[in-house]
């Protein structure tokens, strides 16, 4: 395969993802701030422009975090490059690039979103914000969906899977570092620590999964395991690592990409959890972060620039069928 059509078949991926994990955050903050004090919203709408590494651009061109603001930001904002509007366009220009790679429903369902985002008036937008989140997750969810139903198992679906556990790990993860010490500090088994822990599982998108396996009073050591070690969610940081590096192997065989992911997987692995609290847990989510950041570089060096593809288990099986 081209290094060109590997690398926007993965970015097709993680920009889809992206866009879904933006309004997904935005909606959840939006409601969550509707019975909570006033005094706290605009501090709260910022956490949201840290998750997406986007305060710096948003204060040269707006002076406060209102609600208003920050969701037009994110939502649509031409000065955002992470914009949901702005992934979804950039997505579907990276699989306009490779239709022979992908099904013909996938590009339905992704041209059909993005005409439907290009389309919409930001007043409108703006005061309906509900539709919006529900057709961007719907379209998100419909894209991977007739992915599994569709394309074969070989190069490209890997890359398609690995682009987005790579996007879901990293923002998991970033919900966690910003989000997580906050609600560690609050007086435990009271009302306001059990209102922030559903607050942030829902920001990863684990809440009912969580609740399916376990049933007991909501703590924050457990709900922080959850989301960083438990693999049966696929919202959970090390699940998506572990789905990263299964697509790695299918695709290279081995290689740098796939050292480094197993470097940060086995030490989520082997963690001694009842230890992690504090300057301690800070430190294993900023090497989480800069781990995933590394497997992504190292995914680009190997794969999209000069190197060629190491023939992996999909390349080798059909050489030894001819």
């Amino acid at each position: 395969m081209l290094s060109r059509v590997a690398e926007s078949l993965y970015w097709t991926a993680r920009y889809v993802e992206r866009a879904e994990l933006v309004s997904r955050i935005v909606h959840v903050n939006f409601h969550s701030l509707l019975d909570a004090d006033p005094a706290g919203r605009d501090q709260a709408w910022r956490r949201l422009l840290l998750l997406v590494g986007g305060d710096e651009i948003y204060r040269e061109h707006f002076d406060e975090y209102t609600a208003e603001s920050v969701s037009e930001f994110l939502l649509w904002g031409p000065q955002n490059p992470n914009a949901v509007t702005s992934c979804i366009s950039q997505a579907r220009e990276n699989a306009r690039g490779v239709r022979d790679q992908i099904s013909t429903e996938m590009w339905e369902e992704l041209n059909r979103l993005h005409l439907y985002l290009a389309g919409s008036r930001l007043q409108g937008v703006m005061h309906a914000q509900h539709r919006q989140f529900v057709r961007v997750r719907q379209g998100s969810h419909g894209f991977q969906g007739v992915m599994r139903a569709t394309l074969p198992r070989g190069e490209a679906y890997e890359l398609l899977r690995l682009g987005a556990h790579i996007e879901r790990a990293d923002m998991t993860a970033r919900i966690l570092s910003v989000e997580y010490p906050p609600v560690a500090a609050l007086p435990v088994e009271t009302l306001e620590e059990t209102a922030q822990l559903i607050f942030l599982l829902k920001l990863c998108g684990a809440f009912e999964a969580f609740r399916k396996a376990e049933s007991s009073w909501l703590r924050s050591s457990r709900v922080l395991e959850y989301l960083l070690l438990d693999r049966a969610c696929p919202r959970t940081v090390l699940f998506c690592l572990e789905g990263c590096r299964r697509s790695l192997e299918a695709i290279g065989g081995g290689g740098s990409p796939e050292r480094a992911i197993g470097r940060l997987t086995s030490e989520l692995v082997f963690l001694e959890f009842t230890e992690l609290e504090g300057e301690r847990l800070n430190h294993l989510l900023e090497r989480v972060l800069q781990g995933i950041a590394s497997t992504g570089e190292e995914i680009a060096s190997t794969f999209f620039k000069t190197h060629a593809f190491v023939p992996g288990a999909y390349a080798q099986a059909q050489q030894q069928q001819q």
